[in-house]
């Protein structure tokens, strides 16, 4: 926690900046909406940022098939960033052998 802060303020700000997530995966989904309805639907029913980071395969498959894989990386990298500081050590992304 940091110094200052209480566990509530904390907890609301885990809880913003999961919908500040949230938001960010819906206007990805964008117009695709009526064309991915169970992502939607997963996105919007996601109980924790725990869910949402699980759910960022589902968006770069859909991303790719709709603007290419490309673009598809440029938007899963950025929506990636949002989750710094919010998941445990163990559910954060590790470079890939393969490069970029």
């Amino acid at each position: 926690m940091l110094q200052g802060t209480s566990p509530a303020d904390s907890r609301a700000d885990l809880e913003n900046r999961t919908e500040e997530i949230r938001a960010h995966m819906m206007d990805n989904l964008g117009l695709h909406i009526n064309k991915y309805p169970h992502l939607a639907r997963r996105i919007r029913h996601a109980p924790e940022v725990q869910g949402l980071w699980y759910l960022r395969g589902d968006m770069m498959g859909m991303l790719a098939a709709e603007h290419g894989e490309t673009e598809a990386r440029v938007k899963v990298a950025s929506l990636t960033r949002m989750f710094q500081g919010l998941l445990p050590r163990s559910l954060k992304s590790r470079p890939s052998p393969l490069g970029d």
